[in-house]
């Protein structure tokens, strides 16, 4: 055992140290660049290399700066295509992947609005003509006039964090697409910028839709793997550029969360964002993993000068999803992704949109560094398992193995289930905890193990040798006290059943027996001592220390009683008699150590508290119970276990009394009718004790008429028959007395 906890240690030193990682409190940065490298490399080698049609960026290009003029252009340029995109080639929508956050300063009315704060405003019809003129020399109105009433989503950016003194709000932004009372119903864990950048408030004003087309969610090597769908400012949630698209793709439904199981509506439970029949999975932040279809060019550009010449081939725009942005040198936006290091700020607005309308969107789930957790525990388990008792050839197997394993299944979920799994960090863990389980196996297991086994393979049971070779420093052969539990079984009527067999089928049925509880004991972590005949002898908490001595003790008490009814098909089969047991388990101070004389020893346990579990094994024949547990095993179990009272004794060689009880299991697991039994059998027992013959008559007799009869109310009524004519007087504690083992 102590290989396989030493094994487990090694194990655990690494875990710990990834789990600094894996939990945030301490990020290593070689580790975040191999998940990215991971995760860059499952992108690459599963993109659709296809055009997307649906979704089409009017480019301002080279071309277009050469015949439009330079940028910025006048609005009312703006205010013509969108003119010539909406009637002439009838577009679905139309996204700007930049904003209008101040008046056009090329606009002729700026400039006569200049003009009216001088001289020349006193001029005869200045004023006049100015007015005739209204709007056709506001280019700002212009095209506001152009946006009203079309599908136009106007771009604009949030402030993560405010500097000193600046302004929180610029311009104006459109109406939330989850108002305060419907964003707190929900536990997410909203990315919450301090300000925003927005478009001038006439522009605003002509459209109810807007996005914002920044990324606070950069990782930390500034590539672009995932967007936040939404964002929460002032207690509203507003779309990003791309949702507030899809949204009108889909005809503009509303914005709800999908969380698993549904009334939870924690962060970590979020899965989706659903936007009408489509969904996006999310993380906790409501952030997307990107999914690009392809290298630069996955979707159709047009150049503006084209747009606005009507070069176009109109099926090339009709009903598309429109991205205005821009590719010139100087005004391109370039963004890092894991397909090249210099792409197009808004083909990533395009990529989101086409996977947002196709379901494409990978789950990097709010729970991901649970998963990671746990992929680690379970490598680093099975490892320190596997070399505990393989060669160090089949570990080396079984750890290409879990490399495999989990490289296939990562790739699995990537394809089959749009389900990212961490990789890069389970993959250098494995190769870890290898080399640290490698280490130790060459430099200190192998000499550890063959000391303890020549110290003490002569006295111990082999089956412990591994165990204590575990834990040396707390090895002690010689006589010590120590808090244990101790089980005795034994066969009820063997002597009659032995009787009945020849030795051939005896020696046969004791060996099956004694080899399933010998199984159940070991499986609960139990010492065998001795078989005594068709007896047991076991105990917990030696050769080493265990805090949980009485509950395993009483666990492995029930699944004992348990695994011979599991031998009733096989001894039936045959010709052998059905058995029962009795199991007797206490808790308590005991003398454990290497016994015995000079010809042979033992490690064994002595004292009060092994021969009270004696006696409890005994007493199980007399109240008609499979188990019997004593008060000081019972203060030491679960608070949430059941337990049906049987009584307080005093056995033979003790003089104090000892409350006993049948162990039942913990109480969610029974019946609620057997709950009740017990409860009204805790009353009928403190009847009985205070000496209220007729009330615990009638309890008891009550109890034996519930259907779910049991010896011990027989018991007890005989008794109360004995006592009503026989007091014990006012003294009595309520003991009864055995004169017998």
């Amino acid at each position: 055992m102590k290989r396989t906890l030493i094994r487990l240690g090694v194990s655990a030193v690494l875990f710990v140290v990834f789990l600094l990682h894996t939990g945030e409190w301490m990020r290593f940065r070689l580790l975040d660049t191999l998940e990215n490298f991971t995760y860059d490399a499952r992108v690459l080698l599963t993109l659709p290399n296809t055009v997307d049609p649906r979704i089409v960026i009017v480019d301002a290009d080279e071309k277009s700066l050469a015949e439009v003029g330079q940028w910025p252009w006048p609005r009312d340029r703006f205010a013509q295509l969108l003119a010539i995109l909406f009637d002439h080639y009838r577009v679905k929508a139309v996204g700007f992947d930049f904003t209008y956050p101040e008046p056009d300063g090329k606009s002729p009315h700026r400039v006569l609005a200049d003009l009216a704060q001088t001289e020349i405003a006193a001029l005869p019809g200045f004023q006049d003509t100015v007015g005739a003129m209204g709007g056709r020399l506001d280019y700002d109105q212009q095209m506001a006039d152009a946006i009203r009433g079309k599908p136009v989503v106007l771009g604009y950016y949030f402030i993560p964090r405010l500097l000193k003194d600046a302004k929180p709000r610029t311009g104006g932004i459109c109406s939330p697409v989850l108002d305060r009372g419907a964003a707190g119903l929900y536990g997410v864990e909203y990315l919450r910028p301090e300000g925003y950048y927005g478009n001038l408030q006439v522009l605003q004003d002509a459209t109810p839709y807007c996005g914002f087309f920044d990324n606070p969610t950069l990782d930390d090597d500034g590539v672009t793997r995932r967007a936040p769908l939404i964002q929460m400012f002032d207690g509203q949630v507003y779309p990003s550029l791309a949702l507030a698209l899809a949204r009108l793709a889909l005809g503009n439904p509303a914005v709800g969360f999908e969380f698993d199981p549904p009334e939870a509506r924690g962060a970590l439970n979020l899965e989706r964002l659903r936007v009408g029949p489509a969904a996006a999975a999310v993380d906790a932040r409501a952030a997307v993993m990107v999914p690009y279809r392809g290298p630069e060019g996955s979707f159709p550009y047009v150049s503006v000068a084209d747009v606005l010449k009507q070069r176009v081939d109109a099926e090339t725009l009709r009903g598309k999803l429109i991205l205005l942005g821009t590719s010139a040198p100087g005004l391109k936006d370039l963004r890092v992704t894991p397909v090249a290091k210099a792409y197009s700020g808004v083909e990533v607005h395009a990529n989101i949109i086409s996977g947002l309308l196709d379901g494409r969107i990978k789950q990097k789930a709010p729970y991901y560094a649970g998963i990671e957790t746990m992929l680690m525990f379970v490598i680093g388990l099975t490892l320190a398992l596997g070399f505990s008792r393989l060669s160090p050839l089949g570990s080396a197997g079984l750890t290409i193995a879990l490399l495999v394993a989990v490289t296939g299944l990562s790739f699995w979920l990537w394809g089959d289930a749009n389900f990212i799994m961490p990789l890069g960090v389970p993959v250098v863990f494995t190769l870890l905890v290898f080399l640290g389980q490698l280490l130790y196996g060459y430099f200190i297991e192998s000499r550890g193990k063959r000391e303890i086994s020549k110290l003490f393979g002569q006295y111990v049971p082999p089956e412990l040798v591994e165990e204590m070779a575990g834990h040396p420093e707390h090895i002690s052969m010689e006589g010590e006290s120590r808090e244990m539990t101790v089980l005795f079984s034994d066969v009820r009527n063997f002597t009659t059943i032995s009787e009945k067999l020849d030795a051939k089928d005896l020696a046969a049925m004791m060996n099956a027996y004694l080899t399933k509880q010998t199984g159940v004991i070991q499986k609960y972590r139990g010492t065998i001592d001795k078989y005594i005949g068709d007896a047991i002898m076991a105990f917990w908490g030696a050769p080493l220390p265990d805090q949980d001595h009485a509950r395993k003790g009483t666990l492995a008490a029930m699944a004992m009683v348990g695994a011979v009814r599991e031998l009733d098909a096989e001894f039936e089969k045959r010709g052998w008699p059905r058995l029962n047991i009795g199991v007797g388990v206490n808790s308590g101070k005991m003398n454990v150590g290497n016994m015995g004389s000079e010809f042979r020893m033992a490690y064994t346990v002595m004292g009060d508290s092994v021969n009270l579990g004696s006696r409890l094994e005994g007493l199980t024949k007399e109240y008609g119970v499979p188990i019997l547990v004593s008060q000081y095993t019972r203060d030491l179990l679960p608070s949430d276990w059941a337990f049906r009272e049987v009584d307080l004794v005093r056995v033979k060689g003790r003089h104090e009394p000892v409350a006993i009880y049948e162990p039942m299991g913990p109480k969610e697991q029974l019946d609620p009718a057997l709950r009740q039994d017990l409860a009204r059998h805790r009353g009928a027992m403190k009847l009985y004790r205070a000496q209220k013959w007729d009330e615990a008559e009638q309890e008891f007799f009550n109890l034996k008429q519930s259907g779910r009869p049991h010896h011990i109310y027989d018991l007890f009524l005989e008794r109360i028959l004995f006592l009503r004519e026989n007091p014990p007087g006012a003294n009595w504690d309520g003991a009864f007395t055995f004169t017998h083992k």
